[in-house]
């Protein structure tokens, strides 16, 4: 379906959302039939700049965030148009402004089928598949890692940068509130992996998982979901397989599936061998 022109003056101006505005971001989340994440929003609200397109009276009508790591890359995350004014352009027009935000930095996002022909009108080209695990973990946990203290923040904060690409100590300083827990790997007193897991509305999300190998990956997750007491979600590139059997096989089973996409469709930068689930969809 093509799109139709916004209506005159329906649209007066982008701006900048504030923490007031988070209930009018749930609400436009709520129309799209999004579940009510409002510990993710106020997270992602604090770590990044978030924008919207408000009508002539005031009332947010879409809705975006910018989260930027360092001057190297940034995530676009929670693109929300009200239902109302579908197809008529306002989720683009927003998407272009933030991503001339980025301060030239490689700009990245994590697409659903819907979302997808937008991007790539935009420039977007996918670089992975990736698929939503979600389920009971009916493992063990492996024993293998502990839980992080203080001292481990600078060490895990550097293993992120290097396993990313870019700098990420202020979203983890600010994750290290947030999670539930985080646990790290070491070798000889050196951290080599690390995972965290946060609560939101129906389930446990595991993530970030970064690890030397699959088999520290596995340890970190089974660690954490075995302690989840509940549902447990884990986002996972196709290519990782061998993470994904092992999961289906502990009973966190394959659903929803989406895209990964960055804006010109460039290679992110970083070692993306040891990089094995998001902090969230949101943030890679």
């Amino acid at each position: 379906m093509t799109e139709q022109p916004c209506a005159p003056g329906a649209v007066t101006e982008i701006r900048e959302l504030t923490p007031g505005d988070l209930e009018a971001c749930l609400e436009v989340a709520a129309d799209r039939g999004w579940d009510r994440e409002e510990r993710k929003w106020r997270f992602l609200l604090e770590c990044g700049r978030g924008y919207g397109l408000v009508d002539s009276g005031g009332e947010l009508l879409a809705t975006a965030v910018l989260t930027r790591y360092g001057t190297r890359t940034a995530a676009i995350s929670m693109v929300l148009v009200a239902s109302r004014y579908a197809r008529r352009g306002l989720g683009r027009r927003l998407v272009g402004h933030v991503a001339e935000r980025a301060g030239g930095a490689t700009v990245f996002l994590n697409a659903t089928e819907m979302g997808r022909p937008l991007y790539e009108r935009l420039g977007f080209r996918v670089t992975s598949a990736v698929t939503m695990h979600l389920g009971t973990f009916t493992g063990k946990p492996s024993e293998r890692s502990r839980p992080a203290v203080p001292r481990d923040l600078m060490a895990t904060a550097d293993l992120d940068a290097e396993v990313v690409g870019a700098d990420r100590a202020a979203l983890l300083v600010r994750y290290a509130g947030f999670a539930e827990q985080i646990r790290v790997i070491d070798d000889g007193g050196r951290v080599t992996g690390y995972a965290g897991m946060w609560r939101n509305v129906h389930n446990t999300v595991i993530g970030p998982v970064i690890a030397a190998n699959l088999a520290d990956a596995r340890a970190l997750i089974a660690d954490l979901a075995a302690q989840a007491g509940g549902p447990v979600r884990v986002e996972v590139e196709k290519r990782r397989t061998g993470l994904a059997g092992w999961l289906e096989g502990h009973g966190v089973t394959a659903t929803m599936r989406t895209s990964d996409m960055v804006l010109g469709g460039g290679p992110l930068p970083g070692d993306r061998s040891r990089f094995f689930a998001p902090v969230m969809s949101a943030l890679g």
